[in-house]
């Protein structure tokens, strides 16, 4: 009778182990895209993922800003990220991806990187085109925590859509294919500053390199 009564205890605490261990335990994330990251929506999701929040910004000088805005539950691998550049034509980057994990921790908005104004030394070849892998760069004095100097391709379904060169944060020196914009995928290359710097056909010879590469991984 006790060896019955045994058995019985614990087979029930087996099977009270089975559900815990079979439970997924979730929390609210704020879910928005674009404009409707005002307000509340939420989704459920998987404390293993956790939430997350993007912000970005692009800019050309005395034009209205392009903003892109998005929130919701992450990936298991979902990784930090925030940098900025500016490059030729008077064109301006800033991008933040942060994540989280409490409930709605994603709800507050946050700033994208904030540029600054005051010059760090650096000067850059920069310029910007939307119709070939090459451009007239001109000299451009660096800001703030831009202490970089890039080259950046963006494509969109394979097909080369911008090339650009500038100042950028050192974040930016390792973007291998990250969507921005809702569609453009990009890398950026971290290059020698005018000071010093190699001469610029090689470096646009690893840039071709880099967007063949692109192009096979997607």
């Amino acid at each position: 009778m006790l060896q019955s009564s045994c058995l019985k205890s614990l087979l029930a605490v087996c099977v009270l182990a089975a559900s815990a261990f079979g439970t997924v335990e979730r929390y609210p994330c704020t879910q928005c895209l674009l404009n409707e990251c005002g307000t509340d929506r939420q989704k459920i999701c998987e404390t293993s993922h956790g939430c997350f929040s993007n912000k970005q910004e692009f800019n050309t000088s005395g034009q209205p800003s392009e903003l892109f805005q998005q929130k919701g539950c992450s990936s298991s691998t979902c990784v930090p990220l925030s940098f900025s550049a500016t490059l030729g034509n008077q064109k301006t980057f800033a991008l933040g991806h942060q994540c989280c994990t409490a409930p709605q921790c994603n709800r507050e908005l946050f700033p994208a990187l904030q540029k600054s104004s005051v010059s760090n030394g650096i000067t850059c070849r920069a310029c910007f085109n939307e119709t070939d892998l090459s451009c007239d760069p001109a000299p451009l004095t660096c800001t703030g925590a831009e202490t970089k100097c890039v080259e950046v391709v963006g494509v969109v379904r394979n097909i080369l859509v911008l090339y650009g060169m500038g100042c950028a944060t050192e974040t930016a020196c390792s973007l291998r294919g990250p969507e921005v914009l809702g569609r453009l995928r990009i890398n950026a290359y971290c290059v020698d500053p005018i000071s010093g710097s190699r001469p610029l056909a090689p470096i646009l010879s690893s840039t071709l390199a880099g967007l063949f590469l692109l192009k096979v991984s997607l």
